[in-house]
Parts: structure tokens; C-alpha cells; sequence
């Protein structure tokens, strides 16, 4: 082997002339067997003659139609039925013109058809043969290294077109250390059959027994466009089983070429929490934002960064991300310029209560768009740190609004949160005034910008999410805690919200309204849990505790989306509804609005969760916690409220 080897190494810089050579041998050894089978091996004197006159011709003209098909270029280790059809129309012309020839040259007369017939299907046979001998040599070679002592034994779950390319490229890819032994379908046509030597033993319901008969190490989920059902209980089945299971990338990353079929992944919550594909008019983007220049605030955070992620693929003139993080500022940024080498990518660190600096950053570099995705978020943080959390997420949009308008920011996108609707907490409360500040304040509305802003519910794996503090609690061996039994949210992948955030940002309809995404159906937390449970390869309740805290002030068992003096209207895009509100009274906005910078500004907790209740009459705190004695006190003979302060 290795003197074959060697032999080879040195050959193979002259594999241009000796693969011309080797089908010259190959066209000369199908026309003379094509005499032979014609005469019984008993060639008469004058067809000999003919063969050997003839022979030259054949042999000029058959390599040349092969090297015109690119057959001296393709891998004979992954030949397939295509290279079949090149080999096969090759021979086909190369005998035409060959014919067109011997008629030219006068050596038609007399020429047995036979040979003629016999000659085309030997030359297709070796040829082809040869070829495939190759890739049969090499399968069978991939075949006994995995079934060599190191290698897995996998079952792949799916025996449709997907299963078939992943087994197709397992047996392929010497670097995949598995062996198949089994596919498993829940269509009952497929079982007894075989894919590629592998046999289809049944469904899933009979995974558990199947993979204890066949002694099971991997199982390979290979149903891309299943839906959340169908992999719900391919999972469940799976985690039964004990063994570790993964799965081929979503159907939408195989399309958009973000992954490959043999790349396979752990599954992920997000897998089990997806929905169907959101159909975006992508033309209506792409129109918005080309050669835009493009601010982001948050620019750093989760959704900020997919922002910047989902709107650099529609090649902006230039992305401003401002945060005042720096270091995940700095990655993000280094990602980005990475990602798109061409693309314009300026990191600012800067405060959003900051108004000099908010003005001096858009009279610098101004944007057409800017998505307002900075915010405090955390509900028991922004309990505890009242005036910090209405100073970032009231006065901080405000800033960076007043900022869009004074330097002729063509759109501005709020992202807000479901938690702004009937508020129990301090975050809540505190979007739900600044969606009145960029929809009601009539000095921004005469300005022209279109403001607008996006709601929605929970992202997950965001940053501070239930799910890094699942996967952190469950890393140190458990337990798991979640606040109360029956708490429910609504959830969405970071990647699916940011694309209707961007859809909704572009919708005419949306202009001056809030758009609200459609969330599908509220999770029980618990669930959550228990999924990520399974996931781990671990029994809940067994394996991992689960520990019930109880609900946090500011926090619902359920959330909502829109209020009760609410109403939503359909949009083109059928998971986005456009709100509207209420009609308000402008003059008390600004008014209150004014109180409450000058409560923040005296550092007066209490004054500050009055001053917000003020602003968002249907905000109830949390009963028992601090918030909700302050509101519900009323204030005594002594207390005068604050000079206000002067807003634009």
C-alpha cells in the first residue's frame, strides 16, 4: 500500500496526459471487444483490416467529446447520476460524428451496425463502470471504517430527502466517525426498505426498543421542516430513549446556505419554541434601508446587535452603534466589520440621557433611521433603582428623540415590550411612558420624523432572559427555579423578532402607531424548564430539581399585548398589527413629563413612582411591595410638587 501510494504521488502531476491515455485505452478496448462479440472472438481477415483503419478515428475524436463534457475534470469518488447522463450523451455524439467520418472517408460501406451498437454500450459501460467502480471502492472502504471500534452507532430519525443526503454524505465524509445502522420513519411505506444499504426499521414510538436492539450511541433527528409539534415529540421520544441526540440545522439556515446538511447541532429550546417561517417582504426593506445611514442604540445588547446583524444584509451606507457597554461594544463591532468588509461600521460609546452628546453624535454622522433598542429591562433591578430605571428608559428616549428631530431623522423605532401593557412592574411602567413620548408629544410629531414603535414579548437567550439563568443553574448540577407553577410568557427567537422589528419599521401603515408583533401562544415557564431539562440528557424532577420562588414584585402570572382601550388593525404582513390608542391630551403629557424629570432629578423614589402613575393611569404595582404603597399614598398637606422642567 504504501509503494501504491508513492507511485501515485509521483504520477500525479502528469494526470493530464495519462487520463487522456487511459480513455484512448478505454474507446480502443470497447471497439475491439465490440468486433469480438460480433464475430464470436473470430474476426474475419477483412473486418480486421477495418477495425485496425478505423481504430484511429474512434480514438481522435471519442476523448475529445469526453474532455468537451468534463469528464477529465470531475471527482470520480463522488460521481453520481449526472456524470452518467455526460458519459452517456459523450459516447452518443462521439459515435454520430464517428459515423459522419467513416461516410466521409469511405469506410462506411460495408460496416456492421452491430459493431456500431455494441461499440456505444461498451464505451457507456466502461467509461461509467469505471467510474463508479471508483466510488463503490470507496464507499465500501468508508463502510468498514465505521464499523470499525471507535465509530458510533446511529440511528438517523427521518428517511426523507434530508436523511438521505446526510447518510449519502456520512458514507462520504471519512471524518464523520459514525455508522449508521438504522432509519427511523413514521411513514409505514418506508419500513423494510432500504436507503443506501441501510435498513428502515420502523417509527418513532419504537425508538426506545429499536435503539436498545441495535446497542444505539447517537441519535441523528434529520427533519428540517418539521414542525414545533412533530420535533416536540421527536424529542420527547429521544430523551426517553437516554441517548444523545442532535439534529440537522433549521430548514431556513439549509436554504439561505447558513449551514449544510452534514453540520449537526444540539437542539436548542429555540427549535422547539419556533413557528412557521414569517413570509417578510424583504423588496419593502431593502428599498427602506440601501444606502442608509443607520443608528442603533443598544447597539451592544442582544436584540441592538441582531439589529445590526439583519440590517447590514441590506447594505446600508453606514451603521452607528452606540452603547455604553465597551466591551461587547468592541466585539460586535469586530463581528460586524468581519462579516461585511465593505460596510461602514462606526462603534460610539455614549450615554442615551446624555442630550449634548446624543446631538453631537447625530449632527456627526446623520441617520436616516434610528432604532431605539437601549433600555434597563430587568424587573426586580428596576424595582429596586426606581429614578435610575425611569431616567435611562424615559429621559434617555426622550434625549435621543428630541435629538432624531432636531437633525432631521427621516424614521424613528421604539422597541418596546408586552410589559408596557396594564404595567405591574417599574420597567413596564416606564416603556409604557416613553411609547406616549415618541407617539404623543406634539412638538416630535410636528418635526418630521416618523416615529413609530415596535411591542413585543419575551426574546429568549437574550441577555438577562430565564434561559442563561436555566443553563447556568442547571451547569452546577441544579435546581432550577422558577417563580410560580402557572407563570406563562410569550417568547420569540432573537432572530424571528428582529426580522419583524425591521418589517414593521417599514410598513407605511405603521407610521405614528405601535406595531405589535404577533407572539403565537403564552409558554408555561415551568415547560421551559423541563424542556432544557430533557435536552440535557436529565429526568425533571429526578435528575434536576425544579424550585417554585414565587412571583417578584412587578411580575404577572400572564402578560398581555394589547390594552383593554386598544384596538389592533391587520397589516399586509400577517404577524404584525398596527395599535390604536386612545386619544390623549398632549398638554398633560408634557406637563407630567416635566414633573417627573424634575422628581428624578431630586432623586425622589417615591415622587417618581407617582409622577409615572400620573403618566400611565393603568399602571397597578405589584400589591405589598414599595411601589404600590407610594402610588397609592396621597401626598400630605406639606408636599408641593416641584418646579418643572423645561422639555424641548
Amino acid at each position: 500500500m504504501n509503494i501504491l501510494t508513492a507511485l501515485l504521488k509521483r504520477l500525479y502531476p502528469h494526470r493530464g496526459p495519462l487520463t487522456w491515455a487511459f480513455h484512448a485505452f478505454l474507446v480502443a478496448l470497447a471497439y475491439v471487444g465490440a468486433y469480438g462479440l460480433r464475430f464470436d472472438f473470430a474476426i474475419p481477415s477483412d473486418e480486421l483490416r477495418r477495425l485496425v483503419t478505423t481504430l484511429p478515428y474512434l480514438v481522435a475524436v471519442r476523448p475529445l467529446a469526453f474532455y468537451s463534457f468534463g469528464l477529465f475534470r470531475d471527482y470520480w469518488r463522488h460521481v453520481g447520476m449526472r456524470d452518467l447522463v455526460n458519459v452517456t450523451t459523450a459516447v452518443t455524439l462521439s459515435s454520430v460524428a464517428f459515423v459522419a467520418i467513416l461516410w466521409l472517408s469511405g469506410h462506411a460501406r460495408g460496416m456492421s451496425r452491430a459493431v456500431l451498437m455494441l461499440d456505444w454500450l461498451l464505451a457507456i459501460f466502461l467509461v461509467g463502470g469505471f467510474r463508479f467502480s471508483i466510488r463503490v471502492a470507496r464507499e465500501v472502504s468508508t463502510l468498514v471504517k465505521a464499523k470499525a471500534p471507535q465509530a458510533k452507532r446511529a440511528f438517523i430519525i427521518g428517511a426523507g430527502e434530508a436523511g438521505e443526503q446526510l447518510l449519502r454524505q456520512l458514507l462520504h465524509d471519512q471524518r464523520h466517525q459514525l455508522n449508521v445502522v438504522g432509519l427511523i420513519d413514521d411513514d409505514r411505506d418506508t419500513h423494510g426498505r432500504s436507503l443506501h444499504g441501510v435498513r428502515v426499521l420502523g417509527g418513532v414510538r419504537d425508538l426506545r426498543r429499536l435503539a436498545v436492539q441495535r446497542r444505539v450511541e447517537l441519535l441523528v433527528i434529520a427533519i428540517p421542516s418539521a414542525s414545533r409539534t412533530q420535533l416536540q415529540r421527536i424529542v420527547d421520544r429521544c430523551a426517553e430513549t437516554r441517548i444523545p441526540f442532535k439534529m440537522l440545522p433549521p430548514l431556513q439556515d439549509l436554504l439561505q446556505k447558513r449551514a449544510e446538511v452534514g453540520q449537526l447541532r444540539d437542539v436548542q429550546l429555540e427549535d422547539l419554541l419556533g413557528r412557521e417561517p414569517v413570509k417578510l417582504n424583504l423588496d419593502q426593506v431593502e428599498r427602506d434601508l440601501t444606502g442608509k445611514t443607520v443608528l442603533i442604540t443598544g447597539g451592544a445588547g442582544s436584540i441592538g446587535s441582531e439589529l445590526a446583524r439583519q440590517v447590514a444584509r441590506f447594505q446600508p451606507r453606514r451603521i452607528v452603534l452606540l452603547d455604553r457597554a465597551e466591551n461587547t461594544l468592541y466585539f460586535v463591532w469586530v463581528e460586524l466589520r468581519r462579516a461585511h468588509p465593505n460596510l461602514e461600521v462606526v462603534p460610539v460609546i455614549a450615554s442615551i440621557t446624555n442630550a449634548d452628546r446624543m446631538a453631537q453624535v447625530l449632527r456627526t454622522y446623520e441617520p436616516d433611521y434610528v432604532f431605539h433598542a437601549a433600555a434597563y429591562k430587568h424587573v426586580p433591578l428596576c424595582e429596586a433603582n426606581v429614578v435610575e430605571a425611569a431616567w435611562n428608559n424615559v429621559v434617555g428616549t426622550l434625549r435621543v428623540a428630541e435629538a432624531a428631530a432636531r437633525h432631521g431623522v427621516k424614521k424613528f423605532v421604539l422597541i418596546s415590550t408586552d410589559k408596557a401593557v396594564n404595567p405591574t412592574s417599574v420597567l413596564g411602567a416606564t416603556k409604557r411612558v416613553a411609547e406616549r413620548v415618541v407617539l404623543e408629544l406634539p412638538y416630535l410629531a410636528a418635526s418630521g420624523t416618523d416615529f413609530r414603535a415596535v411591542r413585543f414579548g419575551n426574546v429568549l437567550g437574550s441577555d438577562g432572559s430565564v434561559l442563561p439563568l436555566f443553563k447556568r443553574q442547571l451547569a452546577a448540577g441544579g435546581p432550577l427555579t422558577v417563580t410560580d407553577p402557572e407563570v406563562k410568557r410569550y417568547f420569540m427567537t432573537i432572530p424571528e423578532a428582529v426580522q419583524l422589528v425591521v418589517q414593521a419599521a417599514a410598513l407605511p401603515e405603521a407610521a405614528g402607531r405601535i406595531a405589535m408583533l404577533e407572539m403565537g401562544e403564552q409558554v408555561r415557564i415551568l415547560e421551559l424548564a423541563e424542556q432544557l431539562i430533557r435536552l440535557s440528557g436529565f429526568v425533571p424532577h429526578q435528575d434536576i430539581q425544579i424550585e417554585f420562588t414565587g412571583l417578584r414584585p412587578g411580575e404577572k402570572l400572564e402578560e398581555e399585548l394589547i390594552s383593554s382601550d386598544e384596538a389592533a388593525h391587520p397589516t399586509p404582513v400577517e404577524k404584525i398589527h398596527v395599535i390604536a390608542s386612545a386619544v390623549s391630551d398632549p398638554t398633560a403629557l408634557r406637563r407630567g413629563l416635566s414633573r417627573l424629570v424634575s422628581l428624578m432629578t431630586l432623586g425622589d423614589d417615591e415622587g417618581v413612582l407617582r409622577g409615572i402613575a400620573a403618566l400611565v393611569p393603568e399602571y397597578v404595582p405589584w400589591h405589598g411591595s414599595v411601589a404600590a404603597e407610594a402610588v397609592a399614598a396621597r401626598p400630605n398637606r406639606a408636599w408641593r410638587p416641584p418646579p418643572t422642567v423645561r422639555l424641548a
